[in-house]
């Protein structure tokens, strides 16, 4: 449970789970105060009880005479003295002595009664508008028959009760002002967070937005941060812009650097040939002379394969891609560098594969062409293609020396080369033209020989 909305429901059913204790625990301590108050008013009532027995016995000690019949007045007056001096001067506090069989209408004849015939005191209870009247009926024995002493409590419980039900609507009150107020929190809180969210959701991952405030002060807290880390941000990615430019400015530089430098050292080679060729023939006769300029023209035929093989780099096209069989492919591509006899095998899986013809070829014989000059008289080169879930893949090895390391890490680049008679640019150009392609061309790691590895991705 992470979320504030969720961290915010649970406090409030906490404080509902608390305020409904403590609604329970109220009434159930005011239960139980009603409780005892009843208790005690039962309690004094006995006592009323055992003093009007007591007068009772002390007023009719030595009784001799005839016993008066019911609704004598001197008896009732009598009986109504003793009764006033076993009763406390208490309002809630009322006692009298009945003969059962009249009725009076100041004591409940039917519990009177009862309490004849079952010969122990009874109690009664009865409960109206928040007054609970207790009411004890005890016969009094003696010479006069049918005498029930009879007293009751009357214990107010309205005023405490509507105090108990006052406070427990306040508690009520509070609790629906706490769940109002966490659900304008949670719905205010969630409505400015989606704002920020909404704001943050922006299709340039180079930077953030700047956020709005949002009114709320811890909110606006994040918002400042948010917006300060944004400019920081900012600042770094310019930062970042600037040196990656010069970073390329300055490869730009350095590879213009190596190209100059390379196209400077394969045309200067084939000048200075063609001038010793030339001054040569000049000082010779006819002979010399023809001698002379073939030695030129071949020189002349070296610029123009540098020529070609410069602009192959420079003028990338896009590859036309066809079904191609590959296992013919290569047949092809080893056929048209000897084949078998230069020592060159074909193992290709069966399966079509989907490429331009014309730039992969020119990439594969550069790459064969390479592995040839590798490889001393008797060795072998490889050619092998395999289709599958990731795309097309296709080696070429040879059984030669391998690669010089100190090469390897720019075997790729322009004019890098370990032959003292190559100009550098038969890799470069085989790169260009599998990168044409979405692919890959990687020198892999072997034991023996050179191993280059060709990756295109198949539709």
């Amino acid at each position: 449970m992470t979320s504030l909305r969720a961290r915010l429901f649970l406090i409030w059913l906490l404080s509902l789970a608390a305020s409904v204790a403590l609604g329970v625990l109220l009434l159930g301590l005011y239960r139980q105060s009603s409780t005892a108050q009843q208790g005690r008013a039962e309690v004094e009532l006995a006592r009323i009880c055992d003093r009007m027995a007591d007068r009772y016995a002390y007023y009719v000690a030595g009784w001799s005479g005839p016993v008066p019949p019911p609704g004598d007045r001197e008896l009732q007056r009598d009986l109504d003295v003793i009764a006033g001096l076993a009763v406390p001067p208490r309002a809630e506090l009322e006692a009298g002595v009945v003969r059962a069989p009249r009725e009076d209408g100041r004591a409940p004849q039917p519990l009177a009664a009862a309490a004849l015939v079952a010969g122990t005191p009874l109690s009664d209870r009865a409960e109206q508008a928040g007054v609970t009247r207790i009411t004890l009926a005890c016969p009094l024995r003696g010479p006069i028959p049918d005498l029930v002493g009879w007293s009751s409590a009357t214990v107010e419980t309205a005023a405490g009760y509507d105090d108990l039900r006052h406070g427990v609507g306040v508690l009520l009150a509070l609790m629906l002002g706490l769940s109002a107020s966490l659900a304008v929190l949670v719905r205010a809180s969630s409505r400015r967070i989606g704002r920020i969210i909404d704001a943050l959701a922006t299709p340039d991952g180079t930077a953030l937005p700047r956020l709005a405030l949002t009114g709320a002060v811890d909110f606006d807290r994040i918002v400042t941060a948010l917006n300060r880390a944004g400019e920081r941000l900012a600042a770094a990615v310019q930062e970042a812009e600037r040196q990656t430019l010069r970073a390329v400015a300055s490869e730009r530089m350095a590879a213009l650097g190596r190209v100059a430098a390379g196209v400077a050292h394969e045309i200067r080679n084939p000048i200075a040939a063609m001038r010793l060729r030339a001054e040569s023939g000049l000082a010779g006769d006819d002979a010399r002379r023809r001698a002379a300029l073939g030695a030129i023209l071949g020189q002349i035929d070296r610029l123009d394969r540098l020529s070609a093989e410069l602009l192959a780099m420079t003028q990338r096209t896009e590859p036309m891609a066809e079904e191609v069989d590959l296992a013919a492919f290569l047949e092809s591509v080893a056929r048209d560098h000897g084949g078998a006899e230069a020592g060159i095998a074909v193992s290709a899986s069966p399966g079509m594969g989907r490429f331009d013809v014309a730039m992969l070829r020119r990439a594969m014989d550069n790459l064969v062409l390479n592995a040839l000059r590798m490889v001393e008289p008797g060795g072998r080169v490889m050619l092998a293609a395999e289709r599958s879930a990731f795309g097309l893949r296709i080696t070429v090895s040879d059984s030669g020396e391998g690669v010089d390391p100190a090469l390897r890490e720019t075997l790729f680049e322009p004019f890098v080369t370990g032959r003292p008679d190559g100009t550098g640019l038969g890799l470069a150009i085989a790169r260009e033209m599998v990168q044409a392609h979405g692919g890959t061309l990687a020198l892999a790691e072997t034991a023996g020989g050179a191993t280059f590895v060709i990756e295109i991705p198949q539709p």
